[in-house]
């Protein structure tokens, strides 16, 4: 609501509730329309019923007097005209049945209508016998009450009960009807009361959605009125109190820039800088002092330097020494590769041998057959001894065969006996050579001595570095001395920045400024006396860089400056040491 203006925003709350008023007058003209409409339709209906029912019962009064006179009279003339009515009279009849059946839509009226016709079925059926048998020459003079009169006393209860039915159904829908016009009367009045309570609560709506701006705008002008800057306007929308809105926080805002300059006005800040300029200058001196203080630093640095270099030189001989190590392990590891292809040969010869065993075997096993063979054909052949002969024989070959594989697993043996000594003289060569790779580990640690020896004097370096921190303490000491007396000229500024202050004390900005306003030259000289009440905070910067390790447990125990003192060269014999010591 607040994106549009208040004239549109008025006129759209009245359209609502016009539009509303004139939806409900339009419901209740078709509701009332949907009424007559139903009510015509009923009433036109039920009277066309009720206009045929009353025909249909005019037509049997009519066709009961006919045929009563035609029956009971012996005039053939009359006879024959009462007959020729009575047939138009059912021919009608039949027509306003048909036209009666068509009016009908619930299952009761049908079913009383069926029953009608049923009805005048048998009227007609006894009103034909009766025809007939006069028509022979028959007197019915005494048929007619007997036979046809009890039929027409049912057709008329049946026509009776039709008009009843048709009048029920007409009061059903009078009564439908009536609760329409009620059911609408009260829809009616229900829309109407919404309506009402609709433009009501938009009214409202609208009503507050123009004061609330307005109210919020009063309030803002009234606190800038009052001096007060620090509060915070919010403007939404696009309607005029929001146009409003936006003004007020716009001149908030100039306003407020206007006082956060004259407080940080720089008259007062030029005539205090030429103090802070004087005090500047003795700092410089004092740096001066620092900076010789550091030149020493680089002299012990130049000396720890010369020592990390002579630990570097030891450790690249421990590097050379290890590659000698390297090469003799090398060598050694020659050695038991022909100790390991000599037992190679060694397992070659068993396997062989294992064959040649085996045929051993097999050679034994078939003399021992050919020996069971020959046993049996000297038992068979008994004097006669043939057989006998050629088994011996095959006896002696394969005797021939055992001979010739015995010797060749002599020869094996003795090949394998050879391998093994020479495998055991290989043996004794590789720990000739690993006594030879001790040595050289003996001479590595004797090289790792001279490295401690040369840790010992970068040491010593690394004390006199500490040294000369402590003289760059002294220094920084001299430094707080002179931020005491840029501490007094910022007195001297924080006093005329006072008086800036005061002439705009009126006004509060954001964050309560005018109820603090001394804190902040307060500030200002408060922060020079606290740098100058720990001066020795000026130096770390200097030793951060320094990852001690172990001097590092002895820092405390020797006072505040002992720390940046022994860190920087610990560190630089710790990293030189860890480089050699890689490319070993």
């Amino acid at each position: 609501m607040n994106q549009l203006r208040i004239g549109t925003r008025l006129g759209l709350a009245f359209a609502l509730v016009l539009a509303i008023t004139l939806a409900i007058a339009a419901s209740a003209i078709w509701q009332l329309g949907g009424l007559k409409t139903a009510s015509d339709s009923i009433v036109q209906k039920e009277q066309q019923r009720s206009k045929l029912a009353s025909q249909w019962a005019t037509n049997l009064r009519i066709s009961w007097t006919k045929v009563s006179a035609s029956l009971k009279s012996n005039d053939p003339a009359l006879q024959a005209q009462m007959h020729q009515d009575v047939e138009q009279i059912s021919t009608d009849t039949a027509a306003v049945h048909k036209a009666l059946l068509a009016l009908v839509d619930d299952a009761e009226g049908k079913a009383l209508i069926a029953k009608v016709g049923d009805v005048r079925v048998r009227y007609t059926d006894v009103r034909r016998q009766l025809s007939e048998r006069q028509q022979r020459g028959e007197s019915v003079y005494s048929d007619v009450d007997a036979l046809l009169l009890p039929v027409a006393d049912d057709y008329q209860k049946a026509l009776d009960a039709v008009a009843a039915h048709s009048q029920q159904v007409l009061d059903s829908s009078q009564a439908a009807l009536a609760d329409a016009t009620t059911r609408g009367q009260w829809l009616t009045a229900v829309g109407a009361l919404a309506a009402t309570l609709l433009g009501a609560g938009f009214a409202v709506f609208a009503t507050r959605s123009i004061t609330r701006p307005i109210d919020d705008a009063v309030r803002a002008a009234e606190a800038i009125g009052a001096g007060d800057l620090s509060g915070t306007i919010v403007a939404q929308g696009k309607d005029e109190a929001a146009r409003l809105l936006h003004a007020l926080a716009g001149m908030q805002a100039n306003l407020a820039r206007t006082v956060a300059e004259v407080r940080q006005s720089a008259d007062s800040v030029a005539t205090a800088s030429h103090e802070i300029a004087h005090g500047n200058a003795d700092l410089s001196a004092r740096t001066e002092q620092q900076a010789s203080a550091l030149q020493q630093t680089a002299a012990s640095m130049e000396e720890l330097n010369a020592t990390v270099r002579q630990n570097a030189d030891n450790a690249m001989q421990a590097n050379q020494l290890a590659a000698a190590a390297s090469t003799v392990a090398t060598e050694g590891g020659q050695m038991v590769g022909q100790v390991v292809k000599t037992m190679d040969g060694i397992s070659e010869s068993s396997r062989r041998i294992t064959e040649i065993i085996n045929v051993i075997d097999g050679i034994a096993f078939q003399t021992n057959i050919l020996a069971l063979n020959a046993a049996v054909e000297a038992a068979r052949a008994g004097e006669q001894g043939r057989g006998f002969a050629v088994v011996a024989g095959e006896v002696r070959t394969l005797a021939h065969r055992s001979a010739d594989a015995a010797r060749e697993i002599k020869s094996l043996i003795g090949t394998s006996v050879e391998r093994v000594e020479s495998g055991n003289a290989l043996v004794h060569q590789a720990g000739t050579k690993m006594e030879e790779v001790l040595a050289s580990i003996r001479r590595v640690a004797d090289i790792v001595g001279e490295i401690s020896s040369a840790s010992a004097e970068q040491s010593d370096g690394v004390t006199q570095v500490g040294e000369a921190v402590a003289q760059m303490d002294q220094a920084t000491q001299q430094n707080a001395a002179l931020v005491e007396e840029s501490a007094a000229a910022a007195e001297s500024l924080r006093t005329q920045a006072r008086q800036l202050v005061d002439a705009v004390a009126v006004f509060r900005l954001a964050g309560g400024a005018a109820a603090q306003r001394p804190a902040v030259p307060a500030a200002v000289a408060a922060a020079p006396a606290a740098a100058a009440a720990h001066p020795v905070r000026a130096a770390a910067p200097a030793a951060r860089p320094a990852p001690a390790r172990k001097p590092a447990a002895a820092a405390p125990a020797a006072g505040p400056a002992a720390a940046p003192t022994t860190s920087p060269a610990t560190a630089a014999k710790t990293e030189t040491a860890d480089e050699d010591w890689q490319t070993f």
